[in-house]
């Protein structure tokens, strides 16, 4: 029987590097597709299903962040990380804020990089088996789809990232209690540190201004301790 290999789509523009981490996944069992620079990878996208994005930020014609708002809008069910040079807070801040799920600054270790993408991609689908027998919930007067990422107000409807519905869920379904930080970012991001607490509040504040048009919910910050959601049934 033919073994079922993650499908990893690799965007990335310096041909040495691309090369490299090409075949070095393709070497650990990967299927890997291999685009040299966004435009590219967007038609890879339209072809064929992946089940995680590399994405390097810096390359010409179309960046990193400008790709990944582009998977957001057309295929917002495909986890991405970013792969780049570029280590100043506000770009990893903005990676999160985009919804990656990691960061990877280079140079990178390739044994580091297998690592994390498997440990991702077990953690994704073990996520999806456990976490998708309940799909829709009502959220006040909204209605929230986890499983099409999708929220919506009596007509208005919202397209949710993979991390905003993957955050929404968790509070959802613990309505009323205290949700830890730490709690929130090992179920969610699976690791607990500085840049993914910062990227978890950026959510929140995100996930505030899609739910204001009910008065009746509120995200309760808990200082120092994590969050609250609160809502009329």
């Amino acid at each position: 029987m033919m073994e079922n290999k993650k499908r990893i789509l690799l965007v990335e523009d310096d041909e040495a590097l691309g090369y490299l981490l090409s075949e070095y996944l393709k070497m650990k069992n990967f299927d890997v597709t291999w685009a040299k620079n966004g435009k590219a990878a967007l038609l890879q996208l339209n072809q064929s299903p992946y089940d995680l994005a590399v994405l390097d930020v810096m390359m010409p014609e179309m960046d990193g962040f400008t790709l990944a708002q582009k998977i957001n809008e057309d295929h917002s069910g495909l986890p991405f990380i970013f792969l780049t040079a570029k280590s100043l807070k506000v770009d990893v801040l903005k990676g999160f804020y985009l919804g990656a799920v990691d960061y990877l600054k280079k140079p990178i270790d390739e044994e580091e990089l297998v690592i994390r993408i498997q440990n991702l991609l077990s953690r994704l689908t073990n996520n999806s088996k456990i976490e998708t027998v309940i799909e829709e919930y009502k959220v006040g007067k909204y209605h929230f789809n986890s499983l099409n990422q999708e929220l919506t107000y009596e007509d208005q409807k919202v397209k949710l990232t993979v991390k905003e519905s993957e955050v929404l869920k968790y509070l959802v379904e613990k309505k009323n209690q205290l949700c830890s930080h730490k709690d929130i970012l090992i179920k969610i991001w699976g690791k607990n540190d500085y840049f993914n607490k910062k990227s978890l509040n950026v959510f929140i504040t995100r996930l505030r201004k899609y739910l204001d048009k009910d008065p009746s919910i509120k995200i309760e910050n808990v200082h120092s301790k994590g969050y609250i959601l609160r809502f009329d049934p």
